[in-house]
């Protein structure tokens, strides 16, 4: 099954959720309602990648057509340019669809827990911590997501030795699974500063 037909497939999907979030027997069923409302939301990224992709489709074949029928050389300039634009496009349009089309980890969509630890290293390593607690704590934020502190302890001169976030947002988990692991950092330390 090629790529095209993929999405199209998928876009009719949406499109039928759609009409069925219309439907006011399904929206006397709340149940199925939020259901299917969730399963529209997850569409809609794949849905959007199906109009885009077709119209630079589309305008590909319309470049093409005026290359081989009009006569005006500056015209047929502009459409071997379009064509080289389009198919740029196309190409990463492509790369992002693969992606899109992915099944998805079920676990994505749930919230998670952050965990910073000072490890070795005294007061440099709970003021390291601190910092990186700073820098989680804006992203989320940004990105307008809610946060509970779950449990901390200070260090002694500042920062963390460790703290426990609970972050609860859509894909929370998805976005933030690969931020696992251990975090150095080499400087002058403020302690010694």
């Amino acid at each position: 099954m090629d790529i095209l037909a993929k999405l199209k497939e998928v876009y009719k999907k949406w499109e039928e959720i759609g009409q069925l979030l219309l439907d006011p027997d399904v929206v006397a069923d709340m149940k199925r309602y939020v259901a299917l409302n969730k399963e529209y939301k997850e569409l809609q990224p794949v849905s959007e990648a199906y109009v885009s992709y077709s119209n630079i489709l589309s305008n590909i074949e319309n470049a093409k057509s005026i290359l081989q029928t009009e006569k005006d050389e500056e015209f047929r300039e502009m459409a071997k340019l379009e064509i080289e634009e389009l198919q740029e496009k196309k190409e990463s349009m492509e790369e992002e669809i693969k992606i899109l089309l992915l099944p998805s980890d079920p676990q994505d969509k749930k919230n998670c827990i952050i965990e910073i630890r000072g490890g070795t290293g005294g007061d440099e390593a709970s003021l390291f911590a601190g910092d990186l607690f700073r820098m989680y704590t804006r992203y989320l934020e940004n990105r307008k997501w809610k946060y509970e502190i779950v449990d901390f302890t200070e260090g002694t001169m500042g920062g963390y030795k460790e703290i426990i976030l609970n972050v609860k947002a859509d894909n929370a988990y998805g976005t933030l699974k690969f931020e696992s692991g251990v975090h150095r950092v080499q400087r002058v330390p403020e302690t010694e500063a």
